[in-house]
Order: C-alpha cells, then structure tokens, then sequence
C-alpha cells in the first residue's frame, strides 16, 4: 500500500491489487460525535443530501453513470466518519472517480431535496426504534455513556433533525468537507492515481481543531424497557480501548473467542448446552478516539436472570484461558481478515482507516503479537463487574 499527502493536504491510499474490480472510498473524518445539540443528525442528512445533485449533474445522473456500468454507489455515516464508496469494473474507475470528486465538492443543496431527504430520514427513525434489534443498541448507548456523544443516534432525533437549518448544514459542510479532513483509498488493478485525484480534487484546506471526547470510567448500570414484542433483547457491555490502543488487539481475540459463530464460547454455554437463545453474539468497536465491547442477545425474559448468570461467569473463567485456546482464536482471526480482505471495498476501508490513525496497516501482525498475559490483563481490566446491562423486555 503507498500513502501520500498531496499538494492541498488531503490523504490518499492506493493498493494496486489484480482484480477486475475497483473500489473507491472517500472518508470524511466527520460524524454524530462532532455535532452539537442543534445538530443531532446532520452529519447524516448531508450524507444523504450529498447524493441529490451538483452544479454539473443531477441526482438521476450521479446515480445512473455508476450503476449503468454495473457498479455500486453508496454512503455510510457513523459517529466519527462519513464515508461514500463506489465499487465498479476498472475500465470506468476515471469516470467513477471523477463523479464523486464532483459529489463531495459541488453539491447544490437545493431547499426541495434537503426537506426531501430529511422526511426520508424522519421515517428511517421510525424504522430503527421500530426494530428491537436495531433500537437495542440506541437503548444501550444511551445507557453506557453518561456525557460522551457517542450516547445520541448517529441518525439523530426527530425533533432536531426537522429542524435543521441550510445555514446549519452549510456551515457544517464547509468546516469538514475540506482537503485536510479527507482520505480517499483506492483498490484495484490501476495505474497509481495520484495525478488523476490531485487534478480532480481541488478544494482548499482549512484550519480544523479535532474534537477528543473525554473519556468515561465503567461503571455497573442495569436498566430495562418493556415493548410490546414477542422476545426480550439484551446488551451488556462495556467502555473500551480504542484501536489507537495496544489493548484493542487483545479484545478481538476475545470478541472471536466469545461470540464469533457457533464454535464460539457463549455460542456453546448459552445455546447448545441450555438451550436458552437462538442467537448470540459478541461485538466490538475500535473506534478512533473510543471503543465499546458488548455482547448481545435475544431470549424469552423468563431465561434472562440465567444467562446473565452464564455470561458473568465465563468473563470470569477468561481468567483460565489457555495458550492453546488463544492460540486456536489467533488463527481463526487471521483466515476470517484473510478471507475479507479478497474484497476490495473491504480492503480500501481499512486501508482508510488505519490512515486516518496515522498506523501501519498491520492488523495481523498485531493479533499474533498478544500474549496470554495480554489476554487476561485486558479482561480482568475492561470486562468485569463494571458493565452495563440494558434489556429491550417483552411485556
């Protein structure tokens, strides 16, 4: 993978890999983390707006120059990155290139087509705390952080999503969407680009302060919400690393350990010898600057005072891990990232991220270097009796 900062200080990865594909990923270091109480969900609606059309295309023009060719157009928002993407056949990577860098630079935000996607947003709400396995985890961020942003919905609130302002949106649009705040990866069997993204890419860096939140401490905190649904949802979790920290490493190995697939460990306590869920699972965000491990769940509220039980003891017997165990997990992760990385949008968001940290993308490399000791440090640190439990419960 080569990394430049080009004239105008933007940040540009690109792996040349043989494949009939390429993908194109534009990351801006922006999200629900950075917006202030006005603003919940403003990172996302211009995301959305983005895609509504600039001063040379429309929105049936963005959309139809990709797709025709047969690739993929689309964007994700989180609490610290926005990020649109299009995988195409490599023959239209230029033509590709040149419509988002016309996307992320020109858009006309029209009063029709933000009052547009802004309903379409207020449904997309709607949607997720309609869901119990998408409002599960709105429920338990709310809980886990006290001050941190990360508590609010990355889609924000109905009342502060109708009332955003266009001043609000292009004030924001123009503090973040700047050259200094970006990083586009490349993947795929091209020559290098760099020319070709200095010629198309011409926005003007500014001054940019970047926005740390602080840092929370766990604490035990239990709480439940009744709905009327036929299973009961659990999350318990806790505050993490970030993957600026060593210690990020040692918590996907136990991520894997716990609750990736049905050879995982609560995968065999909880369901085959109990049978007390259809699914569980483990998940964990390394994020840039905070993490959050949880495992989660979905049974008849009659089983929940039991599998708690299970849970908190095998956190517990962490404590017993063996060398042969990490060892096992340690393998699991490289085939499965081996396996991902055949990808290449896969592989362009991570060579994005571990960028836009200022890291070697070595992941594997940092996996196998994780000791037992490492292991059971890290558990004994994080996950404990510290946690925070919220329930999503069946009337």
């Amino acid at each position: 993978m080569q990394t430049y900062k080009l004239k105008n200080k933007l940040t540009l990865t690109f792996q040349k890999k043989q494949s009939n594909t390429v993908t194109i990923s534009i990351s801006i270091k922006t999200g629900s983390n950075n917006e202030n109480s006005t603003e919940k969900g403003i990172s996302h609606l211009i995301e959305h707006v983005l895609f509504e059309g600039t001063k040379t295309r429309t929105q049936k023009q963005i959309s139809e120059e990709i797709e025709k060719t047969g690739g993929e157009l689309n964007a994700q928002t989180s609490n610290e990155l926005t990020t649109y993407f299009a995988t195409i056949p490599k023959k239209h990577f230029k033509k590709t290139l040149i419509i988002l860098a016309d996307l992320i630079q020109n858009p006309l935000f029209l009063n029709k087509k933000i009052e547009n996607e802004r309903n379409i947003i207020l449904n997309e709400i709607k949607q997720i705390n309609d869901q119990p396995r998408f409002y599960q985890w709105i429920l338990f961020q709310k809980h886990l952080f006290k001050n941190h942003p990360s508590k609010h919905p990355i889609a924000g609130y109905p009342n502060t999503v109708k009332n955003i302002t266009k001043q609000q949106i292009l004030n924001y649009y123009n503090k973040y969407y700047i050259p200094n705040n970006t990083t586009v990866s490349i993947v795929g069997d091209i020559q290098n680009p760099k020319d070709l993204i200095e010629k198309h890419f011409t926005f003007k860096p500014k001054p940019i302060k970047e926005i740390k939140p602080k840092q929370e401490a766990n604490k035990q905190n239990i709480t439940s919400e009744k709905r009327n649904i036929q299973h009961s949802y659990l999350v318990l979790g806790y505050k993490a690393p970030s993957r600026k920290s060593k210690e990020s490493y040692a918590l996907d190995i136990l991520k894997y350990y716990l609750g990736y697939g049905q050879s995982s460990k609560l995968f065999e306590e909880v369901r085959e010898k109990h049978g007390l869920v259809y699914e569980i699972g483990t998940h964990y965000e390394a994020n840039i600057n905070y993490g959050v491990f949880a495992i989660y769940l979905s049974t008849d509220k009659k089983n929940i005072p039991k599998i708690k039980k299970i849970i908190l003891k095998e956190l517990n017997n962490l404590q017993k891990l063996t060398n042969k165990q990490l060892k096992q997990t340690q393998e699991q992760i490289q085939g499965h990232f081996l396996l991902k990385t055949e990808d290449n949008h896969f592989l362009a968001e991570v060579n994005s991220y571990f960028s836009i940290l200022n890291q070697k993308q070595d992941y594997i490399k940092q996996i196998k270097a994780i000791t037992l000791k490492d292991i059971k440090n890290v558990a004994k640190k994080y996950l404990n009796d510290k946690y925070t439990l919220t329930i999503l419960q069946q009337d």
